[in-house]
């Protein structure tokens, strides 16, 4: 395993429990990236029909961690409400409930009375939301470390502060990984290096169109009284936290890059941008000259880039979580004047179908990838996971796996967002 995200320890737990001895690399810390850097929602609610199936599946791993884990990742269902200020909002909202219908949620429209009770102590009138009381939330500073944990009492090793450098063949078929700490025999690698694995692929000769989106979160101090359900709304999007305080962010304004890869995938992005303008800022700064001095190639006995930055910790966009917070305290009086703790960013790794990469790579037979989660992942991860070690196992895959193979990217499928949702 080539990453310590959620998606890696994720898939070495499931290997592990099936008695595949595993390795697992993580160049910086477990969860230091993207993965304990999210919202913390488990949703079902919004999601491409693509992939509900494996959410699904995630959702009933979900219900049962903490217990198979024997520790806390803060997992509950509190449900999750979309808000929506007016009536063509609200039709929007709708529409999605026939792309869920086949799946039987509990989803479903809510206003007046019902919505005040869901999410009570509103000073705005809504139009109405999209409830689905099933979904929940998670800590992302502790979930990943518990899977992780859990993996090595399995038997299986892992290994932080160790980068992979990259990867050895034999007869045209991957044979092994060679790491800052030296060379590991293998028949199966998985690459789950979220934002870092276009670079990765890149050194192998690998095309992988992924885009990083930045995203900026606070973390309010704990009070009593704030609402249990998670909510987007318009400008802001929150849940409540284990320890009583909440996780804040835009939901509105996230932040594309300018960089050397956004020309480079720039034609494989145009639909995705069509749909997500209004939401996205782009911006051309410092980070397009770091990317462009990144080296492209370089030789395993030295050090990598993997190994030069640890862990990608950018600067949060101030001015748009002082915009959340004015427009939460906006909606809900019962925020004003409640401290902001902390903040910070991370980087979404994205594809241009919104949709992860769960897949082996036909052109490098034992090269497997878990990545472009384009900021599903957290709830989806457990799932991932098991998808993962099925496909290495050659087990009967526990959802078609089809929506997610790496060859749609190279067989002119054109892979297109889902839109409306």
């Amino acid at each position: 395993m080539i990453g310590g995200g959620i998606a890696g320890v994720s898939t070495a737990f499931s290997l592990a429990r099936r008695g595949v001895a595993t390795l697992l690399c993580e160049k910086g810390r477990i969860a230091g990236e993207q993965s304990s850097r999210n919202w913390g929602w488990v949703r079902k609610m919004g999601r491409d029909p693509r992939e509900l199936p494996l959410m699904l599946e995630s959702e009933r791993l979900w219900h049962e961690m903490d217990a198979v884990l024997e520790s806390d990742t803060g997992y509950r269902q509190s449900g999750i409400v979309y808000l929506c200020r007016s009536e063509a909002d609200l039709a929007r909202r709708e529409a999605w409930l026939e792309h869920a219908m086949p799946f039987q949620l509990d989803t479903k429209v809510i206003k007046g009375a019902e919505l005040d009770r869901v999410l009570p102590g509103s000073a705005q009138a809504w139009a109405g939301a999209l409830y689905t009381k099933s979904d929940g939330r998670a800590e992302p500073q502790k979930a990943a470390p518990a899977i992780a944990r859990a993996a090595r009492r399995l038997g299986a090793t892992v290994m932080a502060g160790c980068a992979v450098r990259g990867l050895e063949t034999a007869a045209g078929r991957l044979s092994a990984v060679v790491t800052e700490k030296g060379r590991v025999a293998c028949s199966a690698a998985v690459l789950a290096g979220g934002a870092w694995s276009g670079l990765f692929c890149r050194s192998l000769g690998i095309r992988l169109p992924q885009l990083k989106v930045l995203a900026s979160v606070m973390r309010l101090s704990p009070f009593e009284g704030g609402p249990d359900a998670a909510a987007w709304g318009p400008g802001f999007a929150f849940r409540k936290r284990q320890d009583g305080g909440y996780t804040l962010a835009n939901g509105s304004a996230n932040v594309a890059d300018v960089v050397p890869d956004s020309f480079r995938y720039g034609f494989d992005f145009l639909p995705v941008l069509r749909i997500e303008w209004k939401d996205l800022r782009l911006r051309l700064g410092k980070r397009f000259l770091e990317e462009a001095r990144l080296a492209k190639r370089w030789s395993l006995d030295g050090p990598s880039p993997f190994e030069r930055v640890r862990t990608l910790d950018p600067e949060p966009v101030d001015k748009f979580l002082d915009s959340a917070k004015a427009s939460l305290e906006r909606a809900f009086p019962v925020f004003r004047g409640r401290d902001s703790a902390n903040r910070w960013a991370g980087l979404i790794d994205a594809t241009p179908d919104a949709l992860p990469v769960l897949s082996p790579v036909e052109t490098l037979p034992g090269f497997f990838m878990a990545t472009g989660f384009s900021g599903h992942g957290f709830g989806l991860g457990p799932g991932a996971g098991q998808l993962m070690a099925d496909l290495i196992t050659g087990s009967p895959p526990i959802v078609d796996p089809a929506p997610f193979r790496y060859a749609r990217f190279t067989d002119g499928s054109r892979p297109m967002p889902m839109t409306g949702l």
